[in-house]
């Protein structure tokens, strides 16, 4: 017989995943805002009125935390599995501090920049896995594509051609290099920061784990359709096979000359019918 305390905690967490199944679709949607907000800042900067949006959202996503956190039967086992989600809420928080001196090194804020993507991709993994858990392949897309540009705005904020000898440009430079270097062709630039570094060996890995996924899928789908055809086409030559069958049977009944066949041979002397 189940315990009280076993029956309770049982309870709690059949509430903590009937309200995440409930918040699937609203946090989805402000992962995506936040992921924009994100991409804008490290790849044109910030302004006051994004802030705000990502300060209100921040806010949100920190209420929706702490409500999960209280729903937790083990707090051990919840913070241990959503340590880069604590991370993401945390580091923006760090913003208040930005008048101490070493949230102003060059080296604190770029190393802050690369947790925050670290933990923003994870974020939006959470998300779309939760919205997206039956269609593993589209899944898997929209991943690529949300990797492909928050990398290659990591990459324009760490390695800018303003500071980094033959670094980037335009936005559009550093997306062309992430998409190089997510379909393992590379290029001729390497990033030299630690913090872009670190980065390009983190898309790099991504890259090969799941650009052979999809060449899997590809593959099986190009096989699954040429044994298809090779089906369709073994039932037509079934279907040609027995209709040739039917001919013959049919002209052997009939008979030379369009005359029936008699039903067995005649004797020798025998009037014929």
């Amino acid at each position: 017989m189940e315990r009280p305390d076993e029956r309770r905690s049982s309870t709690r967490w059949a509430t903590l995943h009937r309200l995440d199944d409930w918040l699937d679709t609203p946090m989805l949607l402000l992962s995506v805002v936040w992921l924009g907000l994100l991409l804008y800042e490290l790849a044109y900067g910030n302004s006051a009125l994004l802030e705000t949006f990502g300060v209100v959202i921040w806010i949100i996503f920190g209420a929706e935390f702490a409500l999960r956190f209280a729903l937790a039967p083990s707090k051990r086992i919840f913070l241990r599995s959503n340590w880069l989600t604590i991370a993401a809420l945390v580091l923006p928080a760090l913003r208040i501090f930005r008048a101490l001196r070493i949230f102003r090194a060059a080296r604190a804020l770029r190393g802050v920049r690369l947790v925050r993507i670290v933990s923003t991709a994870n974020r939006s993994m959470g998300a779309l896995k939760a919205a997206m858990h039956r269609r593993r392949f589209n899944y898997v897309v929209v991943m690529t594509l949300i990797v492909l540009a928050l990398g290659a705005a990591g990459m324009m904020n760490f390695e800018p051609a303003g500071e980094v000898d033959g670094g980037f440009t335009s936005y559009a430079d550093a997306l062309w290099w992430t998409a190089m270097l997510l379909t393992t062709i590379g290029s001729q630039y390497w990033p030299a920061t630690l913090e872009g570094r670190i980065l390009a060996l983190l898309i790099s890995v991504y890259g090969l784990a799941v650009f052979g996924y999809i060449t899997a899928s590809f593959a099986s789908f190009f096989v699954g359709r040429d044994a298809n055809e090779a089906k369709a086409r073994g039932a037509s030559a079934a279907d040609i096979d027995a209709l040739s069958a039917e001919i013959a049977a049919l002209r052997r009944a009939i008979g030379p000359r369009g005359q029936a066949a008699p039903d067995g041979p005649l004797e020798p002397g025998a009037p014929s019918r």
